[in-house]
């Protein structure tokens, strides 16, 4: 059966005081967003038996710290199978690819997938804190498997360009683009479901 590992992505901020103002500001629409049903939810359904699908809750996901998601992180590592798929959406991508690129798992990585991840912070009012990424991205390449990075051209939350700093760090990464598909929180998944079955 093949793990795959699912790490939902996450806000940081420099202060406590940001935080606070993040929480106080930010605009909820309807109901649906506290229910959190997207293509996470349901992709061990979609994938079948064949899969295992583990997707831990990242500790203070709404005021995400490094040093904090590693410990949990590294938790699950001895849990781990060699050909483990590697999902990280949003921040949880910033995390895969810093931690990968500073520690060598003991396990092989069949495919790593980057979604709407953001390279660096730059056009973005938010700062990454701890999660900026290290200058060299060259053991996430060596032992990250097949790298995939997707990213919609219209994503709100981070910049389309972070898409090709990923390709620049990462030159043998696959870049998937997409229109019309924002920061990747919808229900269905079928793009993901067809890279995710092709991975041998």
């Amino acid at each position: 059966m093949r793990q795959i590992v699912i790490i939902h992505g996450g806000d940081n901020f420099e202060t406590y005081e940001e935080y606070v103002s993040f929480l106080k500001n930010f605009k909820i629409d309807s109901i649906e967003y506290f229910k959190g049903k997207d293509w996470k939810a349901t992709l061990q359904e979609r994938l079948g038996s064949g899969y295992e699908v583990i997707a831990p809750r990242m500790p203070n996901a709404l005021n995400a710290r490094y040093a904090e998601w590693k410990i949990w992180f590294e938790k699950l590592i001895p849990f781990l199978t060699d050909g483990v798929i590697l999902i990280g959406h949003s921040l949880g991508g910033t995390f895969l690819a810093k931690y990968l690129s500073e520690k060598k798992l003991p396990v092989t990585i069949a495919a790593t997938f980057l979604l709407g991840a953001p390279f660096d912070d730059e056009g973005s009012d938010e700062s990454l804190v701890d999660f900026a990424l290290p200058q060299s991205l060259s053991l996430f390449g060596e032992q990250g498997g097949k790298i995939f990075v997707y990213h919609s051209a219209d994503d709100p939350v981070v910049d389309y360009f972070q898409q090709r700093k990923f390709l620049k760090a990462l030159p043998h990464a696959l870049p998937i683009t997409f229109d019309g598909r924002g920061h990747f929180r919808q229900e269905e998944f079928p793009e993901l479901i067809k890279d995710i079955r092709s991975i041998e």
